[in-house]
């Protein structure tokens, strides 16, 4: 909600907490980074439009960028700019995108996903605090937008598990779904005719409905209901793209 004075609320959220000013710009920009707005090898903006965009000091965009390269998301190189090198090489575990070529690679991610996301809804259900509800509609509604507007909904859907990561309180869990970014969001496969995008669609659909549920059980501080919520998202995807890949012959599909 905007506040009085008129600012907008990024720059009124980077206020509420001037001691955590630069973790939370390299937070802001490494979410960038990892859902694929700003891609490997693209230029950061530069410290006038950071210290304009998030309404910080040049210190403090400075001492972000400083943790950023210690992380190994950029690069600085001196007379022309800073540059995104990756999704940070001092992460002990990451999964490569040559790891998700196949179905079956992401049938793989998704199990392991499963196992981790359903019980950080149910942490979340019990620890979430009004902005993390907050930032879980604000990504939900993104997501809608995009399918009605027909755009690319990988990066608010990745968000929204993200938030509900964050909703733990155990930055262990958004580290890791940070450490995958937005490249472990499986995706409706657009084909060429009109039938295979309206199955996509109604995918996508779907996939929309069952956020609902999970936010709806974080909302209502259901754990239970929650865990369920996320397990039954995360298994409708699994057994789709199992489907799919009985049906292309996949090896090693199950």
């Amino acid at each position: 909600m905007p506040s009085n004075s008129g600012e907008s609320p990024v720059h009124t959220a980077f206020r509420r907490r001037p001691r955590t000013l630069a973790l939370e710009l390299v937070e802001s920009l490494g979410d960038r980074i990892r859902d694929g707005r700003i891609a490997s090898g693209d230029k950061l903006p530069t410290e006038a439009a950071i210290m304009a965009e998030f309404g910080v000091s040049r210190t403090v965009v400075r001492e972000a960028i400083s943790k950023m390269q210690a992380a190994g998301l950029v690069e600085t190189r001196h007379g022309i700019g800073t540059f995104v090198v990756g999704l940070g090489d001092s992460a002990a575990f990451r999964i490569a995108p040559e790891q998700l070529g196949t179905l079956r690679d992401v049938i793989a991610v998704l199990e392991l996903r499963i196992g981790i996301e359903t019980e950080a809804a149910a942490l979340a259900a019990t620890r979430r605090t009004q902005r993390n509800l907050e930032e879980m509609r604000s990504s939900l509604d993104a997501f809608a937008a995009a399918l009605v507007e027909g755009r690319d909904a990988v990066g608010p859907d990745f968000q929204f598990h993200l938030e509900i990561a964050r909703a733990t309180q155990n930055p262990h869990f958004a580290e890791f779904m940070g450490t995958l970014g937005a490249m472990i969001i499986p995706r409706a496969r657009l084909g060429a005719g009109e039938d295979a995008q309206e199955e996509a669609l109604r995918y996508l659909r779907r996939a929309n409905g069952e956020h609902e549920n999970i936010y709806d059980a974080i909302v209502s501080q259901d754990p239970e209901a929650a865990r369920a919520a996320m397990r039954t998202h995360l298994a409708n995807s699994r057994e789709r793209r199992r489907r799919v890949a009985q049906l292309s012959g996949e090896s090693g599909a199950k």
